[in-house]
């Protein structure tokens, strides 16, 4: 915590005191962070971030966790009870825990970490000037999808049918099924959407896809799907489905390829927006950051149980490949 100062000045034999600018938090308050998030993964690098900038946990800096476990319609209300703590800063990931910090106040400072299309879903006025009480990292770049599509014909030269899993109720979904659908027009490849909104659809989802029998599955960003993540990697795997996914943690748990932003370096990029805000700088003037590093990941003991070579052009691209 920032001890409470001031700059004196004699002038007149008048004295003025001016406070620092850093002087955001009260003499001797801790400050208190919420975190909104479907589950505790990822978490860490955020943590890590906080103690580089020398924050412990406990002691200079309380952090209130709050997981929907699965579930976005837990969101607003954990959000509310967030606001209702009064949390100085409010840490969302991904687009349905940022919109409901949103619609939960507009007044506590809210960093969202990896949110796919921040001004497509109203979240904030633009990338570089955010406007009102929202700013922190996009995980998208134009493209993403486009480039998930096309890795999957690299790996499938004679691909013409995709699944493509995404949640209806995220709004980031409809920008990227439309992206893909108009790379998959391009490529000649026609589009199975199979929608999941919450855990207890998956079964149906899965019956869908066995009966359309796809030849490959592109699984978009949702946090309901990352806290399934060893779920839909069986049933792909199990069912000879090629996959393509978004965080790294789908190839740890056996994904084939994972290709999007690298989440790590997100969240602990989030630790040095929340230090900014904790020190009196505002939302809105903080420009939203894009991703610059991104992941490469292949998972050759998928591919070897899936009967797939990877060609050695797209192995040397890789940032990793599991063995």
């Amino acid at each position: 915590m920032i001890d409470r100062r001031a700059f004196i000045t004699i002038l007149g034999g008048s004295i003025l005191t001016v406070p620092l600018a850093a002087e955001a938090q009260q003499a001797g308050k801790i400050p208190r962070v919420g975190i909104l998030s479907q589950n505790s993964r990822l978490w860490e690098d955020f943590r890590q971030g906080l103690r580089d900038l020398g924050y412990v946990e406990g002691r200079t800096i309380v952090i209130e966790y709050r997981w929907g476990e699965g579930s976005d319609e837990q969101f607003p209300r954990l959000a509310a009870d967030l606001a209702r703590l009064g949390a100085d800063v409010i840490v969302a990931w991904g687009t349905p825990a940022t919109l409901a910090a949103k619609n939960a106040t507009n007044t506590i400072p809210i960093v969202m970490t990896g949110n796919g299309d921040p001004v497509g879903t109203g979240l904030i006025a633009s990338l570089a000037r955010p406007g009102g009480n929202i700013t922190g990292l996009s995980s998208l770049n134009p493209g993403l999808e486009a480039k998930r599509l096309e890795l999957l014909k690299e790996l499938v030269p004679k691909l013409s049918h995709v699944a493509v899993l995404w949640n209806p109720a995220n709004p980031l979904h409809d920008g990227l099924v439309r992206e893909v659908k108009d790379t998959a027009s391009q490529l000649g490849v026609r589009l199975e959407l199979v929608g999941v909104q919450g855990s207890t659809e998956f079964d149906a989802a899965f019956a869908t896809m066995k009966k359309k029998r796809p030849d490959a599955l592109i699984v978009e960003p949702d946090n309901i799907f990352y806290f399934h993540n060893k779920r839909i990697v069986d049933f792909a795997t199990k069912s000879r489905l090629p996959a393509v996914f978004t965080h790294r943690e789908f190839a740890d748990a056996g994904g084939l390829v994972v290709y999007g932003a690298n989440y790590s370096a997100l969240f602990r990029r989030a630790a040095i927006y929340v230090d900014k805000i904790l020190k009196g700088a505002r939302p809105a003037d903080l420009p939203v950051e894009q991703p610059t590093q991104f992941d490469l990941i292949i998972n050759m003991n998928t591919a070897k149980a899936l009967g797939l070579t990877i060609p050695q052009t797209l192995l040397l691209r890789a940032d990793q490949v599991i063995q």
